[in-house]
């Protein structure tokens, strides 16, 4: 097998190599090692203007990160040839868990043009080769199993096996009886049929597949390399399609949003949700569905590029700064980016619904190593490149001048969070914004979202000003205690209060400088809690803002605990149960910071806390004992 040796040299100097046309000739091969080369939206390593020709036993082999762009307009692709183009990703699930995938290739065959994705034909095993210079381009079509359990590579000695099962598609069609029904087995049928090795998808498309007990599986992508225009992806109003990436380079989500070229802005739903599976590894042990802990991450992107708006899945307790602190966790900060890479596959919903297209518009050269594009998987913080939004240490999308955002956190019996992210901007309105806000992907037991119209939203967006009064609705199945925190606070005001109003208890709590904490008996509250940016100047009858009292039943530690922060003068504190009878008379109190009775021998259910301050003025507040 010869050499292209100019590429090897270029690819040595960080100098992109671009081709008119782009011939590889029988027993030529490419090799380009992207480690050299900087991310950057004017540059690839590879640059190909029009077609690609791979003769037969001609390859092209793209590692390290290095990529191929093609730039022939908004035409049909004119790939052609039975040689190869190479390309790896490494996949984050292990034996129970999803990725979401999208085939930068197809079958290597047929007329010119972009083909369809056959897993038997497409997916190789990089087992590699003890002598270094074949190891890195030595890779044997993928074995499979018709079982549920795939197993993993051992290099240089056994391949993997991959689980043709769980080779799945997602199509929203109203025929269906429910959403289940919309997955479909690639070359099967619907659930729960499994998809078989040989079947096919239709470039442009998503797939699954689960991964295998070395959770991270580097998967060579084998084939005729897609580009073109890509046209064929057809989605329903108000239903999800599993699309992914479908060239081997990265695309810009800003123009798969907002791109002239493609204008999915008319058949997409009218916020721009694009939604990312994850799955919590250290509760996926089973195949059983029921089993599952997982859920969607949520992104959009402005038209402008410069705001990026992620909300996390849903399966874990944050701290203030966003990271997981509590179980079910792992030790994850996954993200996503403007640039989304090769391989990787995502919902979108359908508004009007209609043809979702990809063009070479929205190709883009940007490296994995660089956080602006992420396979949905940690974090990293190294410098980059690009156009923006930028990011901080804590990964959080960094505001414009002109912006203004915050994020709520609501946490569920320390169970798991929800996170709800507003933002503002002259540009909002008051219905749905495209590009600034994100659809809540799914409705857990015990839930929480943005109200908008009859849209559920996890991120938000309006013109700010000081009288808003915005809207939450919390769902709980159960009684529980609930936490409101807030973080991310970016341009505001450092004296510009951020209230969790409780209406039902008059109670204005100023996020800013503490949590409110409440025990939530079940039920749909629908207007019971807003958030406001000035508090009613009432007596202290009517209102108690965190800087004056906070009643708190902590059942964890089954203890009444009432916060004093302005050591006002407290006389008594009672509490009745709900019939009426005393159950606790504390008299000839100290001025103190914080108060703490035990409520150990109380039985559960719902009682009344009465402080009684020195001027006879009185507070209650409705507190739930779950001693437990």
């Amino acid at each position: 097998m010869k050499y292209l040796y100019t590429l090897i040299l270029l690819a040595t100097c960080t100098i992109n190599f671009a081709q008119s046309d782009l011939f590889v000739s029988n027993g030529s091969y490419v090799y380009v090692d992207g480690s050299a080369f900087t991310s950057g939206p004017t540059v690839a390593p590879l640059f190909v203007t029009n077609d690609v020709n791979l003769d037969s036993d001609g390859f092209i082999y793209l590692r390290n990160d290095a990529q191929l762009i093609q730039s022939n307009g908004t035409i049909a692709s004119t790939n052609t040839g039975v040689g190869q183009l190479s390309v790896y990703q490494t996949g984050t699930s292990n034996t129970y868990m999803y990725n979401y995938w999208g085939s930068p290739v197809g079958i290597n065959s047929g007329v010119a043009g972009n083909t369809v994705f056959t897993p038997n034909v497409n997916l190789y095993d990089p087992i590699g080769n003890a002598n270094a210079h074949l190891n890195k381009i030595t890779s044997l079509l993928a074995n499979y199993t018709n079982g549920y359990d795939g197993t993993a590579t051992i290099p240089n000695t056994t391949q993997q096996t991959i689980s043709e099962y769980w080779l799945y598609q997602y199509i929203g069609v109203t025929a269906a009886p429910d959403e289940y029904y919309d997955w479909i087995g690639i070359g099967g049928g619907s659930l729960p049929t499994g998809g078989v090795q040989s079947g096919q998808l239709a470039s442009g498309y998503g797939f699954t597949m689960k991964g295998n007990p070395s959770s991270l599986q580097k998967y060579d992508f084998r084939g005729r390399p897609n580009n073109g225009t890509i046209s064929n992806i057809t989605i329903n109003a108000g239903l999800e399609t599993l699309v992914g990436n479908p060239y081997p380079s990265a695309i810009d989500a800003r123009e798969f949003l907002h791109g002239a070229t493609a204008n999915n802005q008319a058949v997409l739903d009218p916020t721009g949700t694009l939604s990312f599976w994850e799955q919590d590894p250290l509760q996926s042990t089973s195949h059983v569905l029921r089993n599952y802990v997982g859920g969607y991450a949520t992104y959009t992107i402005s038209s402008g590029g410069t705001v990026g708006t992620y909300t996390p899945t849903t399966f874990h307790t944050y701290n203030n700064n966003g990271n997981i602190v509590t179980s079910p966790s792992i030790t994850s900060d996954k993200n996503v980016y403007r640039y989304i890479p090769i391989g990787q596959g995502f919902m979108v919903r359908g508004g009007t619904g209609g043809v979702v297209e990809f063009t070479n518009d929205m190709r883009i050269f940007q490296k994995q190593v660089d956080p602006e594009s992420q396979f949905f998987k940690t974090t990293n913080n190294e410098s980059r490149t690009g156009e923006g939004p930028f990011y901080n240490e804590d990964s959080l999308c960094i505001m414009p001048e002109g912006y203004k955002r915050f994020r709520l956190n609501l946490d569920f019996n320390e169970t798991y969070t929800r996170q709800l992210t507003q933002t503002f901007h002259s540009s909002a309105t008051i219905g749905l914004d495209y590009g600034l806000e994100t659809r809540s992907p799914e409705a857990l037991n015990s839930d929480a979202y943005w109200p908008v119209n009859d849209v559920k939203l996890n991120a938000q967006a309006l013109a700010f000003n000081e009288g808003l009064n915005i809207p939450l609705v919390i769902n709980i199945s159960q009684n529980q205690p609930f936490r409101f925190r807030i973080f991310d606070v970016q341009n505001f005001d450092e004296s510009q209060p951020i209230f969790i109003h409780d209406i039902e208890n008059n109670i204005y709590v100023n996020l800013k400088e503490n949590n409110y904490e409440i025990n939530l008996p079940q039920g749909t509250y629908t207007d019971r809690f807003e958030i406001t940016f000035t508090a009613e100047t009432l007596n202290m009858e009517q209102v108690i803002t965190a800087d004056d009292l906070n009643i708190y039943q902590n059942n964890q530690l089954s203890q009444l605990s009432i916060s004093n922060p302005k050591l006002l003068e407290v006389k008594q504190v009672k509490l009745y149960d709900i019939s009426g009878k005393q159950i606790l008379d504390e008299r000839n109190l100290k001025t103190e910071a914080k108060y703490i009775f035990s409520t150990k021998n109380l039985s559960e259910g719902v009682y009344i806390a009465n402080v009684t301050f020195a001027d006879n003025q009185i507070v209650s507040k409705k507190i739930i004992v779950s001693n437990k």
